[in-house]
């Protein structure tokens, strides 16, 4: 970016009277100060950038410092050069201070040491956030901007004193904000960090401890709490701050991570983990919707997903007899007692293919413990491997197992599933029970999930006996070059101090590790959804099943959660309370925040959803709107609906629209296709519904024509078919 030579102001005809320079000649200069701070630090950011990338890339600790410098470097330049002097928010001015102080995306400091912009997640920052006219906390005004293409096209002001007049436009208080909220909308969650009000605020910095949940109706904005806390805590939070704990991003389905996309990276934040709970689990991306609703709840419940650990202790029995082992220095004799010794050796928590080599490791020791002659236990364990009936009995009391056989059993043989789950009956068993076990739906993946985590990857042990395996050719290999060079070094008649230190050298076992290539060994690429996380954030986190709870439960051992969500969206109902459920599911602490202003839907529309639910959700949290949108809901016929985009289209060079609920509408150009699953936690300038009292009877169908009306910003459209 060049220093500023153009006013940042590029104010509208109509609000000619904001340009008075009395008004905005502070926020020129302050401005003109960033942007040439900005052209200054991007340009020393790039030659430290530049200069990391031809370093030499070093080894070990030295080599993942550069990497991390890099990283840094890199992900601090994409954030300048994407927002450039929009990093300014707005600012404020104390009551003891007359001097403005001015809000960044983040923190930037001039050459003499002057901060020029605090970043909005700082302390010092909270009050341009939090400051209603209630509680002013300790300012006099505030300023907020609004950016179009690099400029200012619009500010509005709030004073929170008598005597904070002085130097502010005419008071507008929230009307430029709530003329805002009916901004064209996009394909991507639109900037509204500037626009962050004093509840969302007040969730975002929050602490981490336990879980919080953030309860709120349509509109509320759940998810830009959601994605601003994220930030957050990733700047405030000990154990998050510079990438020291991971954090895992959940959302409802991919459309909707499609339209968040950009928030993160835009607050700063680019290493975020995002998926849907799908993703977790390999068969995730294949997996069909089970067909039979009481087929789905029987595997709701996360006492079937704790079945899963009965399902694998039956493959850690140890033999109940002993038998002769067969050595190359003969035969010794492994009872019962010390197979149970071996099979005791794992730690507690080390997956079951894991725990395998641990449970060989620990019977090699006993054997040579009984062993009385001179041998070396590297060679012994050798012999081991190659007496049969002792792999053979290893193999079949605690064997290799993928976690899709042990899931699939509990399908097909009725036995199994009957000893893993007893309370369930007779006709359960049978309901459960299909031809094809390994046909994936998506009520299998928590039970996959909690299989593969207690199970670890069986490749694991079959890797680590390759690598050996490499590892003994290598040494080996240089055992003979050793030889080879000792002889050559003897024939030479070298003799002396010298020639007996190098054969002492290279007959050392330093020698021996430092000729073997590890570069043969294949590293396995890191799976980057299996955890640990230090904090995970779900939401519409009121579609969860029990079972799916334990998905995230077992990446996140700290319980540090936001949840976000709200009770009177759920598909299949949610009669107990936020801490009732999570408490039922593992949680232990539980804090609840609401949100219960309407910021997206305007009043007509909520005229129109509100009575959808409380028809069948009386006690539903239906948030106050706070905004008329001027435009009536519209109801016609479905014959009218290309008409009705046309007009639109036509009539709205930017913007976006949605057609829910009609699966023979085929996407356009600013115009989705959804159902109405698939259209939550989105929206939309215009909303197309289409038969909405085809979405079903009941919660789920109530729930659903809710949601989907409350997807329109602007203006809901319904249309009905002939009947």
């Amino acid at each position: 970016m060049n220093p500023l030579t153009t006013s940042p102001f590029d104010l509208p005809e109509r609000l000619s009277a904001k340009a008075d320079p009395a008004l905005i000649a502070d926020d020129e200069r302050q401005l003109a100060a960033v942007a040439e701070c900005l052209a200054r630090t991007i340009a020393e950011l790039s030659d430290r950038l530049d200069a990391e990338l031809r370093a030499p890339g070093g080894t070990g600790r030295a080599a993942m410092d550069r990497d991390a410098e890099v990283h840094r470097l890199t992900g601090r330049l994409r954030t300048l050069r994407r927002f450039g002097l929009d990093l300014c928010l707005g600012r404020m001015v104390g009551i003891d201070d007359p001097e403005p102080l001015y809000i960044g995306r983040l923190g930037l400091t001039d050459s003499t040491g002057r901060r020029l912009l605090i970043d909005w997640r700082s302390p010092a920052a909270e009050p341009f956030f939090a400051a209603t006219h209630a509680d002013p906390a300790g300012l006099r005004s505030r300023r907020r901007y609004r950016w179009t293409d690099g400029r200012i096209s619009d500010y509005w002001d709030e004073v929170f004193t008598a005597d904070g007049l002085d130097g502010h436009a005419a008071l507008d208080d929230q009307s430029a904000f709530i003329a805002s909220l009916g901004a064209d909308r996009s394909e991507r969650m639109r900037d509204v960090l500037a626009t962050i009000q004093a509840d969302q605020d007040a969730i975002i910095r929050a602490g981490s401890r336990g879980a919080l949940v953030v309860d709120g109706g349509p509109g509320t904005g759940k998810t830009v709490v959601a994605l601003h806390r994220t930030a957050h805590l990733l700047y405030s939070d000990p154990r998050l701050g510079h990438r020291r704990g991971r954090v895992l991003f959940v959302g409802p389905h991919r459309p909707y991570l499609n339209y968040v996309s950009d928030v993160l990276p835009s607050l700063g934040e680019e290493g975020v983990q995002t998926c849907v709970l799908r993703d977790l689990v390999d068969e995730g991306a294949t997996a069909a919707v089970e067909t039979d609703p009481e087929a789905a709840r029987l595997k709701s419940s996360a006492d079937m997903v704790r079945a899963v650990e009965t399902a694998v202790r039956f493959y850690e029995e140890p033999p109940a007899r002993g038998m002769t082992v067969t050595t190359d220095w003969g035969d010794l004799r492994l009872t019962a007692d010390d197979w149970a010794d071996a099979f005791r050796a794992p730690a507690p928590g080390t997956p079951h293919n894991e725990a395998r080599d641990q449970i060989w490791e620990e019977l090699a020791t006993i054997l040579l413990e009984k062993h009385r002659g001179d041998v070396a236990a590297e060679e012994f364990r050798r012999s081991l491997q190659r007496d049969r009936d002792l792999v053979d009995t290893l193999d079949r009391a605690w064997p290799l197992l993928e976690p899709t056989d042990l899931v699939g059993d509990l399908w097909s043989v009725p036995a199994y599933l009957r000893l893993c789950a007893p309370w369930l009956g007779p006709d359960d068993v049978r309901r459960l029970q299909r031809a094809d076990a390994q046909a994936w739906t998506v009520s299998d993946l928590p039970l996959l999930d909690a299989a593969r985590q207690r199970l670890g990857d069986p490749e694991t042990s079959r890797r680590r006996r390759r690598q050996e395996a490499v590892l003994a050719a290598q040494r080996e290999r240089m055992t003979q070059v050793v030889d080879n060079l000792i002889g050559a070094v003897r024939d030479s008649g070298a003799d002396g101090d010298d020639g007996e230190g190098l054969v002492i050298m290279l007959r050392g076992e330093d020698a021996k590790v430092s000729l073997v290539d590890e570069s043969e060994l294949a590293v396995p690429a890191p799976d980057l959804l299996a955890g640990p996380f230090a904090h995970i954030v779900v939401d519409e986190a009121q579609e969860l099943t029990d079972a799916e709870w334990q998905m995230l439960l077992l990446r996140c051992p700290s319980r540090s959660f936001t949840i976000v969500g709200d009770r009177a969206q759920a598909r299949h109902g949610f009669t107990e309370t936020w801490q009732e459920r999570l408490a039922r599911v593992g949680f232990d602490r539980i804090e609840l925040a609401s949100l219960s202003i309407n910021y997206r839907t305007p009043e007509e529309v909520m005229a129109e959803a509100e009575p959808v639910i409380r028809a069948v959700l009386p006690d539903a949290n239906v948030p106050t709107s706070i905004r008329g949108g001027g435009l009536p809901v519209v109801h016609g016929s479905v014959s009218e609906r290309d008409q009705i985009l046309g007009t639109w289209l036509a009539g709205h060079a930017e913007g976006v629209a949605c057609v829910i609920g009609d699966p023979g509408f085929a996407p356009a150009p600013r115009v989705s296709a959804l159902t109405p699953e698939l259209s939550k936690g989105l929206e939309f300038d215009l909303v197309v519904l289409v038969d909405p009292e085809r979405f079903g009877t009941g919660v789920t169908g109530g729930v659903d024509r809710y949601v989907a009306m409350t997807r329109a910003t602007r203006q809901l459209v319904v249309l009905t078919s002939a009947p």
